[in-house]
């Protein structure tokens, strides 16, 4: 059950989590809702390293491996946002953006790797960054349906990427 859960487990995992995302950016989902979904993250994300990590060993995982490490510390971040209210905003920035743009980095990373799939991680990762990108100009804009365009956009490419992994591996 363990290994079913760390193989398939980010497939569901990573949709669920932008779905909450852009449920919270509506006002749908509660501040604690989303802080209790942190603390659930950061217990997933540690479980997923501690069971896998020897398994992650891989050309193509040693990135990823390292991706899910930097992302345990931002969603530990993003979760002490919630504890320290004057440090609120440049914590959640930095969790958000970095979950925004760190999986593009290990898809473009996957893509390069293995040429079988390149359009599928490469075409994930572009949609993942204009994702973002649209994020942050409706951020700076104050344009809310950009910016749930943005997060639907970031979630459905993660979870091309992620869906093809589960399939592949």
């Amino acid at each position: 059950m363990q290994r079913t859960l760390r193989e398939a487990g980010p497939g569901l995992l990573v949709p669920l989590a932008w779905l909450v995302v852009g449920a919270a950016h509506r006002g749908v989902v509660s501040e604690r809702s989303v802080f209790i979904a942190h603390l659930v993250m950061v217990g997933f994300i540690a479980f997923f390293l501690t069971t896998g990590w020897r398994e992650m060993d891989d050309r193509v995982l040693r990135g990823w491996r390292a991706i899910i490490v930097v992302g345990l510390v931002i969603t530990a971040l993003g979760a002490a946002g919630f504890v320290v209210e004057s440090l609120a905003t440049p914590l959640w920035t930095i969790s958000l953006g970095g979950w925004m743009l760190l999986p593009a980095i290990g898809l473009t990373y996957t893509g390069l790797l293995l040429p079988e799939a390149t359009k599928i991680y490469i075409g994930s990762a572009t949609v993942t960054v204009v994702g973002a990108s649209g994020y942050l100009m409706a951020a700076a804009g104050g344009i809310e349906l950009l910016g749930l365009a943005g997060i639907a956009a970031v979630g459905l490419g993660q979870t091309i990427g992620i869906l093809d992994a589960v399939a592949r591996y």
